[in-house]
């Protein structure tokens, strides 16, 4: 017996306002059906004992440690600013007055 029948496919569809013509009904109940089959398969298999896991391989940190370098000084990167004000950068005002 199948997992999922054209019926349900067609109601699912609607549910969530996919036209779908009769030919890809059938297309995606048997889809449906063996993606089923396996989750099925996979849970009889799947143990109690064993912890869930999202990837089999062990993930480690592959970034490299901070280093301290130094930055500008607040001269040096205010010196190629089309416009300053009191050492701030000085842009256009993008909201009104009182916001």
């Amino acid at each position: 017996m199948p997992a999922i029948s054209r019926d349900e496919v067609a109601h699912l569809a609607r549910l969530s306002r996919l036209a779908l013509s009769d030919a890809e009904l059938d297309q995606f109940a048997g889809q449906l059906d063996s993606i089923l089959s396996h989750v099925r398969t996979i849970s009889e298999v799947a143990a109690a004992d064993v912890p869930a896991t999202s990837s089999p391989n062990p993930a480690t940190n592959v970034t490299r440690p901070d280093e301290l370098v130094p930055g500008l000084t607040p001269h040096e990167a205010l010196a190629a600013a089309p416009a300053v004000d009191e050492q701030r950068f000085m842009v256009p005002q993008i909201l009104g007055e009182g916001e």
